[in-house]
């Protein structure tokens, strides 16, 4: 709670203490880890390894250690070792989730045969007129976070988190995604109706517009534009190399079990940019694209051209972004809090030589990128 609302050295004086008491705690190590800005002693890394030889350590805590110590070796500039064990973690979480990138890759397949430009034509002035949200969607790590916080910072925009609501919706309809042809006029304004309904929940202000991030949106853009047409949708990208790697680095409390294999992450992106360069063409121009690295290079230029993909007029404090307070949950939440920085485009580049199974199964999109459009 203390690193949610900004009181860094209390959360890390609180995670120091936990692993005083209990030094083979691997969440607490973790957690120290996952703040981004801290750096490890050589003390702290000792301990951690200390740990990792104990007989009966539990599965969770290792994998927690494995995590927190590759963190700890690629500050240090040891990507061997570092990459030695996230890969270790990764196995290791692996063992404990059920995914099936054939399941994914089949998911998008059925969502493009069924949202054609025919499908949207035959819908048009249907579902629930509502202008209130802006999606913020892609990848995790791929800067939605940063996203966020910029657009928070105008004075009528609230950011709220990564609601659960789209996908609880998607799975009351039959036979998702096809089943969303099958529902008639005052069905698809229901379901946009419910949606701001619940998102009310986590309403703190008046702002005439509030920030939905949840990245896995991305794969249910069609259903928002078939029920909230006139919301704003923002599709955060992120060099494939640099986003998959920087999940791979990642433990999440839950969720996104596709990132714990190089191969099942380089399908899962893959079948992303599929489907999203599928709406690019059969509604063009309803999607904006932040490119992270432009908006690293450019920060004046991009924020503009957000702002504006949003109908919103330029407010500087969207340039101040990490002078804005509010609660951030994520795994970026010390990150948005700085200024802008270079270090997120280039960090995947010393791995280069251990993400081949990664190349192989992201194909050619790794070509197409950063070239992709950029709408709005």
């Amino acid at each position: 709670m203390l690193k949610t609302v900004g009181r860094q050295a209390d959360g890390i004086a609180a995670y120091r203490r936990a692993v005083a008491i209990t030094p083979g705690l691997g969440e607490a190590w973790w957690s120290l880890a996952n703040l981004k800005t801290l750096v490890f002693t050589d003390a702290d890394i000792a301990t951690m390894q200390a740990a990792l030889a104990q007989d009966g350590l539990s599965d969770e805590d290792h994998f927690h250690l494995d995590f927190a110590l590759g963190k700890a070796c690629e500050d240090r500039g040891a990507a061997a070792a570092a990459f030695g064990h996230y890969a270790a973690g990764n196995a290791l979480r692996r063992t404990k989730l059920v995914y099936a990138a054939d399941e994914t890759s089949a998911f998008v397949d059925r969502s493009i045969a069924t949202f054609d430009a025919g499908f949207f034509a035959d819908r048009a002035g249907q579902g629930c007129q509502a202008p209130d949200p802006i999606f913020i969607l892609g990848m995790p790590r791929a800067g939605s976070t940063l996203v966020e916080q910029i657009l928070s910072s105008h004075p009528l925009v609230e950011g709220t988190s990564e609601l659960p609501d789209i996908p609880a919706l998607a799975r009351q309809v039959a036979d998702y995604p096809a089943g969303v042809a099958a529902l008639d006029p005052a069905a698809l304004r229901r379901i946009g109706e419910a949606y701001l309904e619940r998102a009310a929940v986590q309403r703190r202000t008046d702002r005439p517009f509030f920030i939905d991030k949840l990245p896995n949106n991305w794969a249910h853009v069609p259903l928002i534009l078939a029920i909230l047409p006139n919301a704003k949708i923002i599709d955060a990208r992120r060099h494939p190399l640099g986003c998959c790697f920087s999940n791979f680095k990642q433990h999440f409390a839950r969720g996104q079990a596709f990132s714990y294999a190089l191969d099942d992450m380089g399908r899962y992106y893959r079948d992303y940019v599929r489907l999203i360069a599928h709406v690019d063409a059969v509604l063009p121009g309803r999607i904006h694209r932040v490119i992270y690295e432009r908006m690293v290079d450019d920060t004046e230029a991009e924020v503009r051209a957000l702002l504006a993909a949003c109908g919103l007029d330029f407010d500087p404090a969207c340039l101040a972004f990490h002078e804005t307070q509010r609660s951030v949950r994520t795994a970026s939440s010390e990150q948005v809090r700085r200024p802008i920085f270079q270090e997120g485009t280039r960090a995947w580049q010393a791995f280069d030589p251990y993400l081949g199974d990664l190349r192989t199964a992201l194909g050619d999109v790794v070509d197409h990128y950063p070239q992709a459009p950029r709408f709005g």
